[in-house]
């Protein structure tokens, strides 16, 4: 489907460094110094889902097919970038590309790591980032009201009123030091500033990047970021990207000794991946067969229809109906003909929502 989420942050907070960890096609660099990421580097990420392999152990396919999520190492921001400081028109208009953002803030100390900010401050750096993107976000907004203040003022212009009310509302909320996405706007209201890609209404996930010692605990940092991510309903990663980096460069057997030897139960970066995937609002189904076992990915709340075009779209302009099968069933019964006499394989027509987890085929004709 091709969405995206920005690995965004200040500059030296370890976003190369998470990049390198998350991404499996691609290695940006990673090194000491402000603005080592220019161009963004992006990477095509499987998305790690245990069903996958228990429906392929009772299937025993020829090829097993995760699905994916783009990851978009982003250019370090600094402050003033929403008037060009830095980097700062290129890093904007990378952000505006993607769906969501992955905003990475250093929680640890280390004198070696150059940091321009001052004291260790995860929520004062999360501020600044805040503070740019509302910035930028409040100059697209006056300049879309500057256009449509007349028609709306003194026309018979319905739409134009609605509209200008709402970038009004928008206006007084970034105004206020708040981002466009804790507004809550509804759909319809939506509509007003889809033409605008607004940064700060995009969904936001936090990584509180820590020292070895707190990865399993976190630390004062990242409980202080812990707690001004709740204010905002938002959740917080915590990690050590570095241990990460590491990790995603061994072996199985390699991987398993290093990670206990942390106290660690998977890859902190499997969390990482699949709260994205999440916050992305995405759900899974899955194709199975004897050649091949293949995971789809597709948004929460997508009629049969919808889900068949993501393998071809015919299927969704010829679709009949679909076969399904909760995940569930087809594990405890084995296969897809045990379901079938147990009676768990349904048949579904077009207005059909698809379930996260659901085995699928489709019936089409063009």
């Amino acid at each position: 489907m091709g969405l995206q989420c920005g690995i965004v942050g200040l500059p030296n907070v370890g976003k190369s460094t998470l990049f390198n960890a998350v991404s499996n096609n691609a290695k940006a660099q990673a090194s000491n110094y402000r603005f080592c990421t220019i161009e963004p580097n992006v990477g095509l990420v499987d998305v790690p889902d245990e069903r996958l392999n228990a429906i392929s152990a009772l299937v025993n396919p020829n090829r097993i097919v995760p699905t994916t999520i783009e990851f978009v190492d982003i250019a370090g921001l600094v402050k003033g970038a929403s008037k060009g400081e830095g980097l700062g028109n290129k890093f904007l208009a990378n952000i505006r590309e993607v769906d969501a953002i992955i905003h990475v803030i250093r929680c640890f100390e280390d004198d070696n790591i150059l940091r321009e900010e001052g004291n260790i401050n995860p929520v004062g750096d999360k501020e600044i980032i805040d503070t740019e993107l509302q910035f930028k976000d409040l100059e697209s907004i006056e300049k879309k009201i500057s256009k449509i203040e007349k028609q709306a003022r003194v026309g018979n212009d319905a739409k134009a009123k609605q509209e200008f009310d709402i970038l009004k509302m928008c206006q007084q909320h970034l105004m206020e030091g708040k981002s466009i996405r804790t507004l809550n706007l509804s759909k319809e209201d939506k509509v007003a500033t889809a033409d605008l890609m607004l940064l700060t209404e995009k969904p936001v996930l936090y990584v509180a990047n820590v020292d070895e010692a707190s990865i399993l605990t976190g630390n004062k940092y990242s409980d202080a970021l812990i707690a001004m991510a709740k204010a905002e309903h938002a959740e917080v990663i915590v990690l050590n990207n570095s241990v990460e980096a590491q990790l995603s460069d061994m072996s199985d057997d390699d991987r398993a000794l290093f990670q206990s030897e942390y106290g660690l139960t998977e890859p902190g970066l499997n969390r990482l991946i699949r709260s994205a995937y999440s916050l992305l609002n995405l759900i899974t189904y899955f194709t199975a067969g004897v050649q091949e076992v293949r995971a789809w990915t597709i948004h929460t709340g997508w009629k049969a229809p919808q889900a068949a075009s993501v393998i071809h779209t015919d299927f969704e302009r010829g679709f009949i109906k679909a076969e399904v099968m909760a995940y569930d069933d087809f594990i405890h019964f084995g296969s897809e003909a045990a379901c079938k006499e147990n009676g768990k394989l349904r048949i579904e027509g077009k207005e059909y929502i698809v379930k996260d987890g659901d085995l699928m085929h489709f019936r089409f004709n063009v």
